[in-house]
C-alpha cells in the first residue's frame, strides 16, 4: 500500500474517522489493527517477524528494567512471541514471481515445524524463573543480549546472508576452491531494517535507564509498527513516541491542517517530481551503452534530485498522516542540499538514522573521546556500517566509506570545530553538492565497473555534448523551481512551515499550483518508493 496510492488515499480517512469516534483505550488497539492491516498488505508473512521482535523486546526490556513479568504480561509476551515463531517457521518465505493466496504461502513442512517451534516455546517457559533469579546486573546483560541476538539475527538472515554467503563464494572461487551456490531465495521484508533499529533502540536506552519499560504489550507493538513510519520511517525513538502513544491525545485543527499541508507537499514532491525524473536517470543507469560525460553527470544529478523528493516525500507524507492522528513525529529532512561539508549534511540528510547511527554505534565505540586516529577510525567504521545498512550490496559499503572519507577530512582540515558560514558559502555550497552528487553515483551504481566507466567518463569530459538521456517530463520541468523556491525560503528564513503564515490567497495559489503539478504528474510512470528496498 504505497502512500501515492488510491489504497492509501482511502485507508487514510478511515483511519481517521474511527479515530475520532474512539476514547484514547480504543484509539491506541484500532490503531494496532490498522498498523498491522497496513503492513500485512505489502506480504502477510512479513506479519510474523514483526510480532516476534516486538515480543522479544517487550519482554526483554521487562526484565531488564522490572526484574519480572507479570502473569498476565507474561501469557500476551507468549502468546505474541509463539504466533510469530509459528509463522516464521511455517510460512514459505521463497520470492514468489506473482502474489499468492494466504494458505499457499505455507512451507510443505509448516505444520512440523510450528509444533517443534511451539514445543522450544514451552521449553524457553520452563526456564523463566531460573532466569529471573540471576543477579541483576546478570540478568540485564542477558536479556539485552537475547533482544539484540534475535532483531539482528532476523535482519541479518533476510537482508545480509545472501550478500556475504555470495562473496565468501566469489572469494573462494577466485583461490581455485570449488564453491556451492549458497544463495536463498528469500524475500526480503520490506521496513525490516527500520523497525529492527527502532526496536533495537528501545531495549539499549531501557538498559541505559533513559526509560522504563513499558508494562503495556498493545502499547509497545503500536511503538514498533505505528503505519505512517514503519516502513521506511522516520527511525522513532521511545522516548519520543511511547509517551505520544501512551498519553490521551487532542487533536488540534492547526496540527492538522499542518498535516495536510506535509501530506500535499510529499505527493508533490514524489507523485511529479521524484516519479517525472526516474525514467531519466534510468535511461543512462540501466543503460547498456557507453554514457559520456554529459550524460552522467546530469543522470547524476537528476538522481540526486529523484532521491531527495522521493525519500522526503515519504517523510512528509508520514509526518502529515500522523499528525492528523495528533502525534507527532520526528523531522527527518532539513534542506540537506544547502549544505557546505559533510558534517553539516549528515545534520540534515535522514537525520534520525544519523543520530541513530551517532548514539548506538559512533559513541560507544568511543565517538570524539581519546586520539584523532581513533575518532577517525569511530567516524570509517560508523559510515561504513551505515552503508551497508541502506543495501546488502558493495556500491552501498563504497558509498559510506566514501562519506566516511569526506568526514574524516572534514575534521582533520576544521580541526574538529564547525566552521562558521561566511563570505566563501557561495563557493562551499556548489562545490560540497558535486561532491555529495558524486557520492550518489557510488550509490546508484549497478556495478564496480559501471562506477569505474562512470568517473572516468566525468574525469576526461569524453562526451560531453553527446546527450541521450531521456528528458524529465513536463511535471518534473515544472514543479523543480517551485520546489527550490520553497527550500530556499525554508533555508532562509530556518522555518520548515515559513510559507504557512503567507496570506489565505497566497496559500491559496500555492496550493493550487502544487495541485496542478501534482495532477500533471499521475501521467507519469509510478515508482517504488526507493528507500523500501532497505
Amino acid at each position: 500500500m504505497n502512500f501515492d496510492s488510491l489504497q492509501y488515499l482511502l485507508f487514510l480517512p478511515a483511519v481517521y474517522l474511527l479515530y475520532r469516534l474512539l476514547s484514547h483505550a480504543g484509539q491506541n488497539r484500532m490503531l494496532l489493527v490498522a498498523s498491522y492491516f497496513f503492513y500485512g498488505c505489502w506480504d502477510v508473512r512479513f506479519l510474523s517477524l514483526i510480532m516476534l521482535s516486538t515480543a522479544f523486546d517487550y519482554a526483554s526490556a521487562l526484565m531488564i528494567d522490572r526484574g519480572a513479568l507479570s502473569r498476565r504480561q507474561g501469557l500476551l509476551a507468549s502468546a505474541w512471541a509463539v504466533l510469530g515463531m509459528v509463522g516464521f517457521a511455517a510460512i514459505d518465505w521463497r520470492q514468489l514471481a506473482a502474489p499468492e493466496p494466504t494458505g499457499a504461502l505455507l512451507a510443505p513442512t509448516g505444520i512440523f515445524a510450528a509444533l517443534a517451534v511451539a514445543a522450544v516455546c514451552g521449553v524457553a517457559a520452563a526456564f523463566y524463573t531460573r532466569f529471573a533469579a540471576l543477579p541483576e546486573p546478570t540478568r540485564r546483560r542477558a536479556a539485552l543480549i537475547a533482544s539484540l541476538v534475535v532483531d539482528l539475527g532476523v535482519l541479518g538472515f533476510f537482508k545480509y546472508f545472501n550478500f556475504f554467503a555470495g562473496s565468501f563464494e566469489q572469494l573462494l572461487n577466485s583461490l581455485g576452491f570449488e564453491a556451492s551456490h549458497w544463495h536463498l531465495d528469500v524475500v526480503l521484508p520490506v521496513g525490516v531494517s527500520f523497525y529492527t533499529f527502532q526496536a533495537m533502540s528501545y531495549t539499549i536506552d531501557v538498559y541505559r535507564g533513559r526509560l522504563r519499560a513499558t508494562p503495556s504489550l498493545a502499547d509497545f507493538a503500536l511503538f514498533v509498527s505505528f503505519f505512517p513510519q514503519l516502513v521506511a520511517g522516520p527511525i522513532e525513538r521511545a522516548t519520543h513516541l511511547l509517551p505520544a502513544l501512551v498519553n490521551t491525545r487532542s487533536v488540534r485543527l492547526d496540527q492538522s491542517l499542518r498535516g495536510l499541508h506535509l501530506i500535499l507537499l510529499g505527493l508533490f514532491k514524489k507523485v511529479a517530481i521524484a516519479n517525472g525524473v526516474a525514467q531519466s536517470v534510468d535511461s543512462v543507469y540501466n543503460s547498456t551503452h557507453a554514457a559520456g560525460a554529459g550524460d552522467v553527470a546530469l543522470a547524476t544529478l537528476l538522481f540526486a534530485v529523484q532521491i531527495y523528493c522521493d525519500f522526503s516525500a515519504y517523510t512528509d507524507i508520514a509526518r502529515g498522516s500522523a499528525k492528523l492522528l495528533g502525534i507527532d513525529l520526528i523531522e527527518n529532512f532539513r534542506q540537506p542540499y544547502f549544505s557546505t561539508n559533510p558534517s553539516e549534511f549528515w545534520r540534515r540528510w535522514h537525520i534520525s538514522l544519523s543520530t541513530w547511527l551517532r548514539d548506538y554505534l559512533y559513541i560507544p565505540l568511543g565517538g570524539n573521546r581519546g586520539r584523532q586516529a581513533s575518532t577517525y577510525r569511530n567516524l570509517a567504521a560508523t559510515m561504513l556500517l551505515g552503508g551497508l545498512w541502506h543495501g546488502a550490496a558493495w556500491n552501498f559499503v563504497l558509498w559510506g566509506a566514501f562519506h566516511g572519507a569526506i568526514l574524516c577530512a572534514h575534521r582533520f582540515a576544521s580541526g574538529g570545530r564547525e566552521p562558521a558560514r561566511g563570505a566563501w558559502t557561495w563557493l562551499k555550497l556548489p562545490l560540497f553538492f558535486a561532491i555529495t552528487c558524486y557520492g550518489w553515483l557510488l550509490f546508484r551504481a549497478n556495478s564496480f565497473e559501471q562506477i569505474a566507466a562512470f568517473t572516468t567518463a566525468l574525469a576526461t569530459g569524453a562526451g560531453a555534448f553527446a546527450l541521450s538521456i531521456h528528458p524529465p517530463t513536463f511535471a518534473a520541468l515544472i514543479g523543480l523551481p517551485l520546489l527550490f523556491a520553497l527550500e530556499a525560503v525554508e533555508h532562509v528564513r530556518d522555518d520548515r512551515l515559513y510559507y504557512l503564515r503567507f496570506p489565505v490567497w497566497t496559500r491559496g495559489a500555492l496550493y493550487a499550483a502544487m495541485v496542478f503539478v501534482i495532477l500533471l504528474g499521475t501521467s507519469n510512470e509510478p515508482t517504488q518508493f526507493i528507500y523500501f528496498q532497505f
